[in-house]
């Protein structure tokens, strides 16, 4: 019976760390990549809108896709920010992208400056780490209330 007890409250134990480690990942990803990302493409919603075309594809959510258009009379080829898409397009794609007036490197998919995806996905995944946060909090109070109800399971007090 007292080594019942001890595995299950090893498995407990385990469980709540488990959740602990998923919710500081989340909270850590939400915090210093996902909300700064949303904010630095808010921050082009004031920026200059014209037509580019996708001048080399990689990976857009790391910023290694490219994209020249005319910005203040040059020619100009950019890295889109990381978070902005333009993977979906092939080279020689055209979209419209946001930059930035003294700063034309400064280049964002106008379509994720407009949308706000990016604050809404930082908002969910801050809104998952609070989950598991609260996870063990509420595993530990069932435990409570159902360690209050008789041995035979039958939902009386004791």
């Amino acid at each position: 019976m007292v080594e019942e007890t001890v595995r299950a409250g090893t498995g407990h134990r385990r469980q709540v760390f488990v959740w602990l480690g998923l919710a500081l990942l989340l909270g850590a990803l939400s915090a210093l990549v996902l909300t700064p990302q949303a904010r630095h493409l808010r921050s082009l919603r004031d920026g200059i809108r014209a037509d580019a075309t996708i001048h080399t594809r990689g990976t857009c959510t790391l910023g290694r896709c490219k994209v020249v258009f005319e910005a203040q009379g040059r020619t100009v080829v950019a890295a889109l920010l990381p978070g902005s898409g333009g993977s979906s397009h092939p080279v020689g794609a055209h979209l419209t992208v946001r930059y930035r007036a003294d700063d034309p490197q400064v280049v964002a998919n106008a379509a994720d400056v407009e949308s706000g995806m990016a604050t809404l996905l930082a908002a969910s995944t801050g809104a998952g780490a609070v989950f598991f946060l609260l996870l063990p909090a509420m595993k530990t109070a069932a435990q409570a209330v159902g360690g209050r109800t008789g041995a035979a399971g039958d939902g009386r007090r004791r």
